[in-house]
């Protein structure tokens, strides 16, 4: 197995090859208090697993479908929730930003900034997230190949950034799904940069002609095995208490009170892998 960039947080090492790094939350901030019971549950369900655990929500969605969809409490009040859940619960961070007049705002408080998969070829938010040295994690844009993502790399090491992560989210299949190419997971580790799955939104079924995206959660768990066994160094999920009820994604969001099963598996498939590659 191609060696992998270790990535650090301060002194701490995120990513490691024989320790799965699950990155979870929900798909934005409904309230403060549905955040900190989410963050419990899943500090909770990691430690029990012994995963590396990065808690994740959006304080705006910018990228929504409708111009009605609930789109997060904004970045002051989002970003004030979550400085004081990653102070009271001892929690590292990731959050998205959409412009580049948010990023150096958010990496006062985000340990991870992620660029979305739409504006995963956006030079100048790109830059402008890797010039803070946190670490980035890049959705892989639904209209990229797997060869492509050298040249996001480029531009974040330009910028004197290698704490770089990529996570894969599926292609665009048609207009109405997206499929997941599994092969493309070994073909961008060997650019030296952990890769990411998103078993979350790789289930999405984009809009053709309604105001929402649709999904097919039930296929989650059986996508999240396949990763593990391609050989991803982490798993990103959107975790929710009532998916059926979520202001956003609400088709695609995995159930909370599932997620400790699914990962216990992911971590045993994960293990088999790493012990078969060495």
């Amino acid at each position: 197995m191609k060696e992998i960039n270790d990535i650090y947080i301060d002194n701490y090492k995120l990513t490691e090859k024989n320790k799965l790094l699950f990155i979870g939350g929900p798909c934005v901030i409904e309230s403060e208090n549905m955040v900190f019971n989410i963050a419990e549950e899943l500090k909770k369900i990691t430690s029990k697993l012994g995963i590396n655990f990065v808690f994740k929500a959006s304080y705006d969605k910018a990228n929504r479908t409708s111009i009605n969809a609930y789109r997060g409490p904004g970045i002051d009040k989002g970003l004030k929730i979550l400085r004081k859940l990653k102070n009271e619960l001892n929690l590292f961070i990731l959050t998205d930003v959409h412009c580049k007049e948010d990023v150096n705002k958010v990496a006062e408080v985000a340990d991870i900034i992620q660029i979305p998969a739409f504006l995963s070829r956006q030079t100048d938010l790109i830059t402008a997230a890797a010039k803070t040295g946190k670490v980035i994690n890049i959705k892989k844009g639904q209209f990229l190949s797997p060869e492509s993502v050298k040249f996001i790399y480029e531009k974040i090491e330009t910028a004197g950034n290698k704490n770089i992560m990529i996570t894969e989210r599926g292609v665009s299949f048609g207009y109405g799904r997206l499929i997941v190419d599994f092969a493309g997971i070994p073909i961008m580790r060997e650019y030296g940069y952990p890769v990411i799955f998103d078993a979350t939104h790789s289930v999405q079924l984009p809009s053709t002609g309604d105001n929402k995206t649709g999904g097919n959660r039930k296929v989650i768990p059986y996508l999240v095995n396949a990763a593990m066994g391609a050989g991803c160094d982490g798993l990103f999920m959107e975790i929710h208490p009532d998916p059926d009820n979520a202001l956003s994604d609400k088709a695609s969001q995995f159930y909370l009170d599932k997620v400790d099963s699914v990962l216990k598996t992911a971590v045993e498939i994960f293990n088999i892998v790493r012990d078969e590659l060495k």
